[in-house]
């Protein structure tokens, strides 16, 4: 077995992606903005026709931009960096042979790189449950992935990252104690020392359906999660949720027929100037104006 291969992020850097995009978009790979009508993220080099590309998000300077790619029955974490007004081709950050990497996050300082994984504790032998997990910033590589331990993890499957300003972390698990071993949205706030236990949130967003993908706003203003709900449009839809004034959350609605299809949607991300949505969809990432968010408020 080869062992993981953790790349450096040092990259050959190419042209514009379009040189005849306006500036102002540079952040986002050169692309063109979308309006309230979702569109795919940069097609032919983020969102491949052969490929299945999900869990997107920029950096907090919008200068990288991390996503997964299934290859085959696995799932790598490739990035993209800028400089300047250019981007470089993909890169591989973390692979393997046997194991999936994916569903990558960063830290509030950008300084860890979150992600879910089926690689057992010791990184060696079969496949286990999956774990959500982290590597470290270190010069201009990365540190080997580390656990994020049991106040997170459990011996079933944890789902998706997102994380607050103040480190508090969002994600789905099925062996947290969640109704009817189905995923249900947990949070744990971060202490000095780790993670605090996680806690179930109301039932006001988890239901006896699945819900998991969860974004929480960097104030936690709101939540938008992936959720399998009779009455939706399809197999997995968006919801969003937003935070009362006494702290507790509204119920969570349905975000309607312009962004859930008969299909799957799933791995919102918002950016960190708060414009755009990305989200995966039939196999690919899209994005969408934020604006759609509020005007569900």
């Amino acid at each position: 077995m080869r062992p993981i291969f953790i790349v450096l992020l040092i990259f050959p850097v190419l042209q514009s992606v379009s040189q005849s995009t306006p500036k102002n978009t540079a952040q986002y790979l050169n692309q063109v903005p979308p309006d309230m009508t979702p569109k795919i993220f940069a097609p032919d080099v983020v969102s491949l026709k052969a490929d299945y590309e999900f869990g997107s998000v920029f950096s907090n300077s919008g200068n990288e931009f991390y996503y997964a790619v299934n290859v085959g029955p696995i799932a790598e974490i490739r990035s993209i960096v800028r400089t300047g007004d250019t981007w470089s081709k993909p890169k591989t950050v973390i692979t393997s042979d046997k194991y999936s990497h994916n569903d990558p996050f960063l830290s509030p300082d950008d300084k860890k790189l979150y992600f879910i994984s089926d690689r057992p504790l010791d990184g060696q032998g079969d496949k286990k449950d999956y774990d959500i997990w982290y590597i470290e910033k270190m010069g201009n590589g990365w540190s080997a992935p580390k656990n994020a331990g049991p106040a997170i993890n459990s011996d079933q499957n944890e789902y998706y990252v997102s994380l607050t300003k103040s480190g508090t972390m969002y994600y789905a698990s099925n062996g947290k104690g969640g109704e009817n071993n189905n995923f249900d949205i947990f949070s744990a706030k971060a202490t000095k020392a780790g993670f605090q236990d996680a806690v179930r949130q109301s039932d006001r967003v988890n239901t006896l359906a699945y819900e998991a993908d969860v974004f929480v706003a960097p104030d936690e203003s709101y939540l938008i999660f992936c959720a399998d709900r009779p009455g939706g449009y399809g197999s997995g839809d968006l919801y969003v949720s937003f935070k009362n004034t006494d702290g507790s959350w509204t119920e969570a609605k349905n975000m309607g027929g312009a962004l859930n299809t008969g299909g799957n949607e799933l791995c919102p991300f918002v950016t960190k100037d708060s414009k755009y949505l990305f989200y995966t969809r039939s196999k690919d990432i899209y994005w969408v104006d934020a604006k759609v968010i509020e005007q569900l408020r």
